[in-house]
């Protein structure tokens, strides 16, 4: 599957070697802000059709490149795909996002989760991985990324989204070996599902932990990065002649860059509570930065989000190591021009940090 990358700006930063410009792509890039990926949604009939379909997810992966000069493309899928193929029964509820049909809330239902295959209950991403691939022909790498045990577990104990988290906090705390035994068994799986993206053709990798931010300084170390780092430990770190690099993102998690930087992954997607500069400060040389602006910034007049790119790049400072994006996944309700003006605004004003 060796294509040569037309494109590997994004490697390249991740790598911390030299770029003319700070490579940028968006988290949630494929999807519902775009009009074209509202008429094939339609088409597909629900999200999980649409994931579902290798030909589909591929033509909403491929439609913000169409658009916009991104420098990477993200698999079109969701964290949900492994508590999914583990039997939980996943389905989505107009307005409530996602709820499984059979939370787990005791030992035996814990005890009886298989590891799904991910060549065989999740062949359909893998299917979406090759066919994205192929489709891209080397022009920008792609993206394959899974949800961190300890964010899936919030799902599957809770039952869908939650405020407070009390279910997965009560198993934690009071119940910690079945939370544990839980976790082991997502970390497994997230390892062999990520494995077998690279496998499919995902050049670079992404650890989604959205709930790491909810849990105290002690938790968090316990109930989700001890996980990741096994995950990070268990993972393909090559192909195709070149490095797979892994990005870890925690959201709220600014105060554990130093921990995380730790764990062996190559880059940190940082959200925008923290402060691009202090995070450079903060882990200096040892990992790749990703992120930071405020989603909800892409509301504002182009003007001002053009200023917000200068002050995110300017806190960076001078050199590779940067990948630039939002600090979060980009909000169904912005307007596909105000993303365009934030990503002409990386491509012209990121070259006078760079060479």
């Amino acid at each position: 599957m060796t294509t040569k990358l037309k494109n590997d700006r994004y490697l390249r930063a991740l790598a911390k070697q030299p770029v003319d410009r700070t490579p940028i792509w968006m988290m949630r890039q494929a999807g519902r802000y775009l009009p074209e990926y509202r008429e094939v949604r339609k088409e597909a009939g629900d999200f999980m059709a649409l994931c579902r379909n290798a030909e589909l997810a591929c033509e909403v992966t491929l439609q913000p490149l169409r658009r916009f000069p991104l420098d990477a493309a993200i698999l079109f899928s969701d964290i949900l795909t492994i508590p999914d193929a583990m039997g939980l029964g996943l389905y989505f509820e107009e307005g409530e996002g996602p709820r499984f049909k059979h939370p787990l809330r005791d030992m035996q239902s814990i005890e009886a989760l298989p590891i799904p295959d991910p060549e065989d209950e999740l062949g359909y991403v893998m299917r979406a991985v090759s066919t994205i691939r192929r489709e891209l022909k080397g022009e920008v790498p792609l993206i394959g990324f899974a949800g961190s045990p300890w964010t899936l577990a919030t799902y599957m104990v809770e039952g869908g989204s939650s405020k407070n988290f009390s279910e997965v906090k009560k198993m934690a705390f009071a119940e910690p070996k079945m939370m544990h035994m839980l976790l082991d068994k997502l970390a497994q799986s997230v390892t062999s599902y990520l494995n077998a993206q690279v496998a499919n053709g995902a050049q670079a990798l992404m650890i989604f932990d959205t709930w790491g931010g909810v849990l105290s300084p002690r938790a968090y170390r316990e109930f989700s990065l001890r996980y990741m780092e096994q995950i990070i430990d268990g993972l393909t770190r090559e192909a195709d002649g070149r490095k797979v690099p892994v990005t870890l993102f925690t959201k709220n998690g600014g105060q554990w860059l130093e921990a995380m930087a730790a764990t062996g992954c190559d880059a940190l997607g940082i959200d925008w509570t923290t402060d691009m500069g202090e995070a450079r400060t903060r882990v200096g040389d040892k990992v790749a930065l990703q992120g930071n602006m405020d989603p909800s910034m892409l509301y504002a007049t182009p003007e001002r989000i053009r200023e917000e790119v200068e002050t995110i790049l300017k806190s960076y400072g001078q050199g590779t190591g940067q990948v630039f994006n939002l600090g979060h996944g980009i909000h169904p309700g912005v307007k596909p021009e105000n993303a365009g003006a934030f990503i002409e605004a990386v491509t012209e004003l990121s070259p006078k940090y760079h060479g």
